[in-house]
């Protein structure tokens, strides 16, 4: 039996603004970062607001440096007060060039770069109780001083 494909649905874009990445060091697994979140925006057709100062980007890049594994925690405070968490757990891979360049803080142009994410959401009120009843698909791209993401409810 085939089912039919899920539909994406645009529920807004974030600017993330970062601070310096603190680097944390190699562990058996890998490279671990930790990349301070402080600040931004939310904008889009079903969701505004601002990103709160506080939250962090956690990051492990694997032993070749091709692959980062990112776990971004913040907490949005959307446009009506409501306060919302979010776990973003995302793949990045590039080649080892760019991706040595986004390590050192270096554009890159994001056509070279796998950018997907799974953001999850935990709500404050019922008005965004919907948040937590979907799954939500992100693309990212990263830039020297900032995170860009658009973020998609799978229907």
């Amino acid at each position: 039996m085939h089912l039919p494909a899920p539909q994406l649905v645009h529920v807004c874009d974030l600017s993330v603004e970062i601070a310096a990445p603190v680097e944390v060091g190699v562990t058996a697994l890998g490279m671990r970062r930790m990349i301070p979140i402080t600040g931004g925006t939310v904008s889009g057709p079903l969701m505004q607001g601002r990103i709160l100062a506080g939250g962090a980007d956690f990051q492990l890049i694997v032993a070749d440096g091709t692959q980062a594994h990112l776990d971004a925690r913040y907490v949005l405070e959307l446009s009506d007060g409501a306060r919302v968490f979010v776990q973003n757990m995302a793949l990045r891979v590039a080649s080892a060039e760019d991706s040595a360049r986004i390590r050192q803080g270096q554009p890159v142009d994001p056509s070279r770069v796998y950018f997907k994410s799974q953001p999850k959401f935990e709500a404050t009120t019922p008005a965004w109780q919907w948040l937590s009843e979907h799954q939500f698909i992100g693309v990212g791209m990263r830039l020297p001083d900032a995170v860009h993401l658009s973020f998609y409810k799978v229907v």
